[in-house]
């Protein structure tokens, strides 16, 4: 008997299928036959498969063969877009791509990508990610991550804030919390900061975090008005109320930033409503409004109001209600750091290996000298060997064209 067991990964049956769900989000399936191909087989706990009659070995082979592909036919569970599990054996390396891993400005601020997918519809969203998003989806193994990002740390050589800034809402991620406790352990780290809109943290969930000394929570508050706050986030079940109590009561345990995003013909009547619930709150938290900004891949629901007219009215608010709402890079000792070298550079022909889809329809994701490079305007054909010119290096974040 031959018992498989995993801690991210969890199986349950049906009559043709065994679902198997990862880190919570994703899913696919194997059908029971093929299973059973291998061996007599039962499900013995949620994260459990024993099989009968077979060497530990042979089995372990065998399944982790189905397993992994089955993962070709990955999905996120809010959406059904199709995603790409990223683990160490993928052959897909975590810098080079802006949706996913780990990216490096050369400041003291590294950010670090989980997953994507979102259980808002924010009208403001700068990348039109949420529940009716048809992108491609990523995900990550944690460790992997932790790997890669120690390999950075070393280079960088010296104090850094690691900034988890998905392209989503990161609680989406089943290991989130294991992360953050992971990184609160690395003592080149000072502080974890986090961007959420609220929904998926409880109290018990707070009180499990509230160890991690340098965790930050950034929470989205967009307007306080219950239908005003539920157009703004794009679902009908969007829970205002609830939010706010999350972040009262995050600011008993934790660090927190309440982020609104000023978007006109939505909201802007609200943020004197959140200027005035921030103070009112026993620990209050740090307020900082952000300006609505249009982008090529947002939704863009509107237009910009000027960065003169914003902060004039920052201005106007903070001398109002007697509060800091103009925050920049001094609030939070952003420095410059060294730079990481690049591989290849802008106008390099190189050849690479296509490994999964990208975000965007008709794009792929090629490898080449241990960066990912996004293509776009080529079709998916894994492991293909291709020719790509590079057209955008900044940052190690590559973008190509193919030749």
């Amino acid at each position: 008997m031959t018992t498989v067991t995993f801690e991210t990964i969890t199986f349950r049956a049906d009559n043709e299928f065994v679902h198997v769900d990862l880190l919570r989000s994703y899913t696919t399936k194997i059908l029971n036959e093929e299973l059973r191909a291998i061996a007599p087989f039962t499900i013995t706990s949620p994260h459990q498969i024993t099989f009968e009659n077979i060497p530990v070995k042979r089995a372990e082979t065998k399944f982790f063969s189905l397993l992994t592909k089955s993962f070709e036919n990955l999905t996120t569970k809010l959406t059904g877009n199709p995603a790409t599990y990223i683990h160490r054996n993928s052959g897909i390396p975590l810098i080079g791509n802006v949706a996913f891993g780990i990216v490096y400005r050369g400041s003291s601020i590294i950010e670090i990508k989980t997953n994507n997918g979102c259980n808002l519809d924010c009208v403001y969203c700068s990348i039109a990610e949420g529940l009716s998003s048809r992108k491609h989806d990523f995900v990550i193994e944690k460790d992997y991550l932790l790997d890669e990002l120690d390999r950075l740390l070393e280079f960088v050589g010296e104090p850094v804030e690691i900034h988890i800034g998905v392209q989503g809402e990161p609680f989406l991620y089943g290991d989130m919390e294991n992360l953050i406790g992971d990184l609160q352990e690395i003592e080149q780290v000072h502080t974890i900061s986090i961007d959420t809109n609220g929904t998926l943290l409880s109290k018990q969930m707070i009180d499990r975090l509230a160890h991690c000394t340098k965790l930050q929570l950034n929470l989205s508050l967009d307007a306080l008005d219950d239908e005003t706050a539920k157009d703004v986030a794009g679902v009908k079940s969007y829970n205002v109320k609830y939010v706010q109590e999350i972040i009262a009561y995050a600011c008993s345990k934790l660090k927190v930033i309440v982020a609104p995003v000023l978007t006109p013909g939505f909201n802007e009547q609200e943020m004197e409503k959140i200027i005035l619930f921030v103070k009112s709150l026993p620990i209050q938290p740090i307020l900082g409004i952000q300006n609505f900004l249009r982008y090529k891949a947002g939704r863009n629901p509107g237009k910009e109001m000027s960065w003169e007219d914003f902060y004039t009215l920052l201005k106007n608010l903070e001398q109002k209600h007697e509060i800091k709402l103009r925050l920049d890079k001094t609030d939070f000792a952003v420095r410059e750091t060294k730079e990481l070298p690049k591989p290849f550079k802008e106008g390099d022909i190189i050849p690479a290996v296509i490994k999964c889809p990208d975000r965007f329809p008709n794009s792929v994701l090629a490898v080449a000298r241990g960066r990912s490079i996004s293509v776009p305007s080529c079709s998916f054909q894994k492991d293909k060997q291709i020719k790509v010119k590079i057209l955008r290096d900044k940052h190690n974040i590559f973008v190509g064209k193919l030749v």
